[in-house]
């Protein structure tokens, strides 16, 4: 049987909250060992935040799985040792505390490349590790509001509206980072030097502003929020009531599946307005959302199963979790009793899990430290001291 296809990754991972965590378990879950590094004090504030199943959040569990934890503290010079060693057999370490402070650790990446030529440091920061926002703080709906997305999410004539799948966070913080770190990883393997990966939360969500930024170079500036093709602007993309107060989801944006929602709807007479806007497109979509007023989700769901057109439920996630396409995707699972989301991706050769729980805080500190050599008194008298 092939190994785990990052079998042969250590990462040290000094990351909170979610984009960092959920990094470092998406590699643990296709197969590196994944060291979570936490002070003596908080640690990793997900730990209590919302909903508690026992002594730490759902929250936690849910990016931590398949992981080790050693708690030190950096502030002390023991710890900062400690943690040293632990990079001299480490592949990658990641991190998101803001600009500078792991260089006032003395740890930042010129020491670690001291110490380790081919270490691989990922940091990740809203606005990254230069620029006049460098040091500010932030959060996701900042990041995106300044990378021009949030602007672009809505509907005509009302506000930006706000999603709780963190663009910023998840697709800068969480996959730019997977993507940086694994990129620089290949290359210290074939050169033998290391990189610091860079990654900003905000030139991520930036740089996949793809339909915003062809608008602005064929026209000077983006369409108003709801009134392009991709918000609202044509009657074959866009979400429609139902009578019972759900939604669904038209998709159809060539004109063959047009015709077939057209057909489905028995209204073949609305087939010229696929692409129409302004008040012709206007009048158009009034008359598609007054149809599917008419019947409940599960009626239209019904419908549409059997017609493959781009029609589909708005599915709350609870709804989501029994879905048979993402069930039969593995893309649920189980862990300690807790369902889980399961690995995104697909490989062949290789079968997710299974997985351990999200760590207990510090508790790996011995068998980690037992792997640097150090005895249990020396372990004993660390811990009296506070530095583990």
């Amino acid at each position: 049987m092939r190994q785990k296809p990052l079998a042969n990754l250590r990462v040290l991972d000094l990351t909170r909250l979610l984009p960092g965590p959920l990094a470092t378990q998406h590699l643990a879950d296709y197969g590196a060992e994944v060291i979570k590094i936490e002070d003596t004090g908080a640690g990793d504030y997900a730990r209590t935040m919302g909903a508690m199943n026992g002594d730490t959040s759902y929250f936690y569990q849910v990016c931590n799985r398949g992981k080790k934890s050693v708690r030190l503290d950096l502030k002390q010079a023991e710890g900062r040792e400690l943690f040293l060693r632990l990079v001299d057999t480490a592949d990658v370490v990641v991190e998101g505390f803001r600009p500078g402070v792991m260089d006032k650790l003395g740890l930042g990446y010129d020491a670690l490349s001291e110490r380790n030529p081919k270490i691989v440091v990922c940091s990740i920061s809203g606005y990254g590790q230069t620029g006049p926002y460098a040091l500010r703080a932030g959060h996701d709906i900042n990041y995106i509001g300044y990378a021009g997305v949030l602007d672009q999410i809505g509907v005509a004539g009302a506000a930006p509206a706000m999603s709780n799948l963190q663009i910023g966070d998840l697709l800068g913080g969480t996959m730019s980072a997977l993507f940086g770190l694994l990129v620089a990883v290949l290359d210290a393997r074939a050169s033998g030097q290391g990189r610091h990966v860079d990654v900003a939360m905000t030139d991520a969500a930036l740089a996949h502003a793809i339909f915003p930024l062809a608008e602005v170079l064929a026209h000077g500036g983006v369409k108003p929020r709801g009134e392009d093709l991709l918000t609202g602007g044509v009657p074959c993309y866009g979400v429609y009531e139902t009578a019972d107060g759900r939604h669904m989801a038209v998709g159809s944006l060539e004109e063959k599946f047009w015709h077939l929602v057209c057909d489905t709807l028995g209204r073949p007479d609305l087939k010229p307005v696929h692409l129409a806007t302004g008040d012709e497109g206007a009048r158009a979509r009034a008359e598609v959302a007054a149809i599917f007023r008419s019947r409940t989700l599960a009626e239209w769901t019904a419908i549409f199963d059997g017609v493959d057109c781009c029609v589909t439920p708005i599915l709350r996630l609870e709804e989501s979790l029994e879905n048979p396409q993402l069930r039969a995707r593995g893309m649920v699972t189980t862990v300690d009793g807790v369902r889980q989301f399961g690995p995104p991706v697909r490989l062949s050769g290789f079968e997710p899990g299974p997985f351990t729980p999200a760590p207990q805080a510090g508790g790996d500190n011995d068998a980690v430290l037992e792997s640097l050599g150090l005895d249990a008194a020396e372990i004993a008298r660390l811990r009296t001291a506070g530095v583990i």
